[in-house]
Protein backbone atom coordinates (compact mmCIF):
# COMPACT_ATOMS: atom_id res chain seq x y z
CA UNK A 1 0.00 0.00 0.00
CA UNK A 2 2.95 2.31 0.69
CA UNK A 3 4.15 2.11 -2.91
CA UNK A 4 0.65 2.77 -4.25
CA UNK A 5 0.35 5.85 -2.04
CA UNK A 6 3.81 7.06 -3.12
CA UNK A 7 2.79 6.87 -6.79
CA UNK A 8 -0.51 8.60 -6.00
CA UNK A 9 1.31 11.43 -4.19
CA UNK A 10 3.67 11.80 -7.15
CA UNK A 11 0.73 12.12 -9.53
CA UNK A 12 -1.13 14.57 -7.29
CA UNK A 13 1.94 16.80 -7.19
CA UNK A 14 2.09 16.63 -10.98
CA UNK A 15 -1.59 17.68 -11.12
CA UNK A 16 -1.09 20.76 -8.96
CA UNK A 17 2.31 21.76 -10.33
CA UNK A 18 0.71 22.25 -13.74
CA UNK A 19 -2.05 24.81 -14.32
CA UNK A 20 -4.43 22.07 -15.50
CA UNK A 21 -5.68 21.23 -11.99
CA UNK A 22 -6.47 24.86 -11.21
CA UNK A 23 -8.03 25.63 -14.58
CA UNK A 24 -10.24 22.54 -14.42
CA UNK A 25 -11.26 23.32 -10.82
CA UNK A 26 -12.08 26.94 -11.69
CA UNK A 27 -14.11 25.96 -14.75
CA UNK A 28 -15.85 23.21 -12.79
CA UNK A 29 -16.94 25.62 -10.05
CA UNK A 30 -17.93 28.27 -12.57
CA UNK A 31 -20.15 25.87 -14.51
CA UNK A 32 -21.57 24.03 -11.48
CA UNK A 33 -22.22 27.33 -9.67
CA UNK A 34 -24.07 28.71 -12.67
CA UNK A 35 -26.12 25.52 -13.05
CA UNK A 36 -26.90 25.43 -9.32
CA UNK A 37 -28.14 29.04 -9.35
CA UNK A 38 -30.19 28.46 -12.50
CA UNK A 39 -31.80 25.24 -11.27
CA UNK A 40 -32.48 26.68 -7.80
CA UNK A 41 -34.10 29.77 -9.31
CA UNK A 42 -36.42 27.79 -11.58
CA UNK A 43 -37.27 24.85 -9.32
CA UNK A 44 -37.61 26.74 -6.02
CA UNK A 45 -36.73 23.47 -4.27
CA UNK A 46 -34.01 22.66 -1.74
CA UNK A 47 -32.64 19.91 -3.96
CA UNK A 48 -29.47 19.25 -5.96
CA UNK A 49 -30.86 16.45 -8.12
CA UNK A 50 -30.98 18.67 -11.19
CA UNK A 51 -27.39 19.78 -10.60
CA UNK A 52 -26.17 16.20 -10.22
CA UNK A 53 -27.81 15.26 -13.52
CA UNK A 54 -26.06 18.13 -15.27
CA UNK A 55 -22.72 17.34 -13.65
CA UNK A 56 -22.79 14.06 -15.56
CA UNK A 57 -22.16 16.08 -18.72
CA UNK A 58 -19.50 18.19 -17.01
CA UNK A 59 -17.56 15.09 -15.93
CA UNK A 60 -17.90 13.63 -19.42
CA UNK A 61 -16.15 16.72 -20.76
CA UNK A 62 -13.42 17.26 -18.14
CA UNK A 63 -12.38 13.64 -17.51
CA UNK A 64 -10.32 13.38 -20.73
CA UNK A 65 -8.25 16.41 -19.66
CA UNK A 66 -7.61 14.91 -16.23
CA UNK A 67 -6.62 11.41 -17.32
CA UNK A 68 -4.91 11.85 -20.69
CA UNK A 69 -1.45 12.33 -19.16
CA UNK A 70 -1.52 9.56 -16.53
CA UNK A 71 0.25 6.91 -18.62
CA UNK A 72 0.55 8.54 -22.06
CA UNK A 73 2.92 11.21 -20.73
CA UNK A 74 5.09 8.55 -19.08
CA UNK A 75 5.42 6.78 -22.42
CA UNK A 76 6.03 10.01 -24.31
CA UNK A 77 8.85 11.10 -21.99
CA UNK A 78 10.31 7.62 -21.65
CA UNK A 79 9.89 7.63 -17.87
CA UNK A 80 7.59 4.60 -18.05
CA UNK A 81 10.69 2.41 -18.48
CA UNK A 82 12.20 3.82 -15.30
CA UNK A 83 8.94 3.24 -13.46
CA UNK A 84 8.69 -0.33 -14.68
CA UNK A 85 12.26 -1.16 -13.68
CA UNK A 86 11.69 0.18 -10.17
CA UNK A 87 10.51 -2.25 -7.45
CA UNK A 88 6.80 -1.76 -8.15
CA UNK A 89 4.33 -4.06 -9.89
CA UNK A 90 2.02 -3.17 -12.77
CA UNK A 91 -0.88 -3.42 -10.33
CA UNK A 92 0.73 -0.88 -8.00
CA UNK A 93 1.44 1.50 -10.90
CA UNK A 94 -2.16 1.40 -12.13
CA UNK A 95 -3.72 1.63 -8.66
CA UNK A 96 -1.43 4.48 -7.64
CA UNK A 97 -2.29 6.54 -10.70
CA UNK A 98 -5.98 5.74 -10.38
CA UNK A 99 -5.97 6.69 -6.69
CA UNK A 100 -4.57 10.10 -7.59
CA UNK A 101 -7.43 10.68 -10.03
CA UNK A 102 -9.98 9.63 -7.38
CA UNK A 103 -8.48 12.05 -4.88
CA UNK A 104 -8.63 14.89 -7.37
CA UNK A 105 -12.24 13.98 -8.15
CA UNK A 106 -13.01 14.10 -4.42
CA UNK A 107 -11.31 17.51 -4.29
CA UNK A 108 -13.59 18.84 -7.04
CA UNK A 109 -16.73 17.61 -5.29
CA UNK A 110 -15.52 18.97 -1.95
CA UNK A 111 -15.49 22.42 -3.54
CA UNK A 112 -19.26 22.14 -4.05
CA UNK A 113 -19.98 21.82 -0.30
CA UNK A 114 -21.14 25.42 -0.46
CA UNK A 115 -24.21 24.31 -2.43
CA UNK A 116 -25.81 22.02 0.22
CA UNK A 117 -24.91 24.63 2.86
CA UNK A 118 -26.79 27.21 0.80
CA UNK A 119 -29.78 24.84 0.58
CA UNK A 120 -29.70 24.34 4.35
CA UNK A 121 -29.73 28.12 4.80
CA UNK A 122 -32.65 28.60 2.40
CA UNK A 123 -34.76 25.58 3.36
CA UNK A 124 -34.77 22.02 4.61
CA UNK A 125 -33.02 19.74 2.11
CA UNK A 126 -33.29 15.97 2.19
CA UNK A 127 -29.79 15.09 3.41
CA UNK A 128 -30.11 11.43 2.50
CA UNK A 129 -30.90 12.34 -1.10
CA UNK A 130 -27.98 14.77 -1.13
CA UNK A 131 -25.57 12.11 0.13
CA UNK A 132 -26.74 9.46 -2.33
CA UNK A 133 -26.60 12.07 -5.09
CA UNK A 134 -22.97 12.77 -4.28
CA UNK A 135 -22.34 9.01 -4.24
CA UNK A 136 -23.98 8.68 -7.67
CA UNK A 137 -21.94 11.44 -9.29
CA UNK A 138 -18.72 10.26 -7.63
CA UNK A 139 -19.19 6.70 -8.88
CA UNK A 140 -19.90 8.00 -12.38
CA UNK A 141 -16.84 10.24 -12.29
CA UNK A 142 -14.73 7.36 -10.99
CA UNK A 143 -15.96 5.21 -13.88
CA UNK A 144 -15.01 7.90 -16.40
CA UNK A 145 -11.60 8.16 -14.71
CA UNK A 146 -11.11 4.40 -15.08
CA UNK A 147 -11.91 4.67 -18.79
CA UNK A 148 -9.47 7.57 -19.11
CA UNK A 149 -6.67 5.64 -17.42
CA UNK A 150 -7.32 2.70 -19.76
CA UNK A 151 -7.14 4.79 -22.93
CA UNK A 152 -4.06 6.60 -21.61
CA UNK A 153 -2.31 3.23 -21.46
CA UNK A 154 -2.89 2.66 -25.18
CA UNK A 155 -0.84 5.53 -26.60
CA UNK A 156 1.96 8.00 -25.95
CA UNK A 157 -0.07 10.84 -27.45
CA UNK A 158 -2.10 12.72 -24.84
CA UNK A 159 -4.47 14.23 -27.40
CA UNK A 160 -5.31 10.80 -28.78
CA UNK A 161 -5.82 9.54 -25.21
CA UNK A 162 -8.21 12.42 -24.47
CA UNK A 163 -10.22 11.92 -27.67
CA UNK A 164 -10.40 8.16 -27.08
CA UNK A 165 -11.58 8.71 -23.51
CA UNK A 166 -14.33 11.07 -24.62
CA UNK A 167 -15.41 8.82 -27.51
CA UNK A 168 -15.53 5.64 -25.40
CA UNK A 169 -17.32 7.36 -22.50
CA UNK A 170 -19.85 8.91 -24.88
CA UNK A 171 -20.43 5.56 -26.58
CA UNK A 172 -21.24 3.90 -23.26
CA UNK A 173 -23.36 6.93 -22.35
CA UNK A 174 -25.47 6.60 -25.50
CA UNK A 175 -26.00 2.82 -25.34
CA UNK A 176 -29.64 3.11 -24.15
CA UNK A 177 -30.43 5.14 -27.28
CA UNK A 178 -29.34 2.19 -29.41
CA UNK A 179 -31.60 -0.27 -27.55
CA UNK A 180 -34.59 0.72 -29.68
CA UNK A 181 -32.60 0.01 -32.84
CA UNK A 182 -31.20 -3.41 -31.94
CA UNK A 183 -34.39 -4.63 -30.27
CA UNK A 184 -34.69 -7.09 -27.41
CA UNK A 185 -33.01 -8.83 -25.64
CA UNK A 186 -29.81 -7.06 -26.78
CA UNK A 187 -31.47 -3.73 -26.04
CA UNK A 188 -31.86 -4.71 -22.39
CA UNK A 189 -28.15 -5.48 -22.24
CA UNK A 190 -27.33 -2.05 -23.67
CA UNK A 191 -29.56 -0.37 -21.11
CA UNK A 192 -27.98 -2.30 -18.25
CA UNK A 193 -24.42 -1.51 -19.36
CA UNK A 194 -25.16 2.22 -19.52
CA UNK A 195 -23.50 4.13 -16.69
CA UNK A 196 -26.41 6.57 -16.41
CA UNK A 197 -29.00 3.83 -16.01
CA UNK A 198 -27.64 2.97 -12.56
CA UNK A 199 -27.82 6.52 -11.27
CA UNK A 200 -31.59 6.80 -11.14
CA UNK A 201 -32.14 5.10 -7.78
CA UNK A 202 -29.23 6.91 -6.13
CA UNK A 203 -30.45 10.31 -7.32
CA UNK A 204 -33.83 9.52 -5.73
CA UNK A 205 -32.17 8.73 -2.42
CA UNK A 206 -32.39 4.94 -2.77
CA UNK A 207 -29.20 2.90 -2.37
CA UNK A 208 -29.60 -0.25 -4.44
CA UNK A 209 -26.60 -2.51 -3.90
CA UNK A 210 -26.89 -3.78 -7.48
CA UNK A 211 -26.18 -0.26 -8.78
CA UNK A 212 -23.15 0.18 -6.52
CA UNK A 213 -21.86 -3.29 -7.45
CA UNK A 214 -22.27 -2.44 -11.14
CA UNK A 215 -20.12 0.70 -10.85
CA UNK A 216 -17.48 -1.10 -8.79
CA UNK A 217 -17.45 -3.98 -11.30
CA UNK A 218 -17.11 -1.54 -14.20
CA UNK A 219 -14.18 0.18 -12.49
CA UNK A 220 -12.46 -3.09 -11.59
CA UNK A 221 -12.93 -4.36 -15.15
CA UNK A 222 -11.43 -1.18 -16.61
CA UNK A 223 -8.47 -1.32 -14.24
CA UNK A 224 -7.92 -5.00 -15.08
CA UNK A 225 -7.72 -4.13 -18.79
CA UNK A 226 -5.35 -1.27 -17.96
CA UNK A 227 -3.03 -3.63 -16.09
CA UNK A 228 -3.06 -6.02 -19.05
CA UNK A 229 -2.25 -3.09 -21.37
CA UNK A 230 0.69 -2.07 -19.20
CA UNK A 231 1.92 -5.67 -19.13
CA UNK A 232 1.81 -5.84 -22.93
CA UNK A 233 3.89 -2.66 -23.14
CA UNK A 234 6.35 -4.06 -20.58
CA UNK A 235 7.00 -7.19 -22.67
CA UNK A 236 7.37 -5.50 -26.04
Amino acid sequence: MGKIWAIAQRELKAYFVSPVAYVVAALFMLISGYLFSLILYHSREASMRGLFSNLNVVFLLITPALTMRLLAEERQRGTIEMLMTSPVTDLQIVLGKYLSSLLYLAFLLALTVIFPLTLAWLGQPDWMTLLTGYLAIYLLGASFMAIGLLTSSWTNNQVIAAVATFALSLLIWLLPSASAIVGQPLGQVFEYVSLLQHQENLLRGVIDTSDVIYYLSFIVGSLFLTIRSVEVYRWR
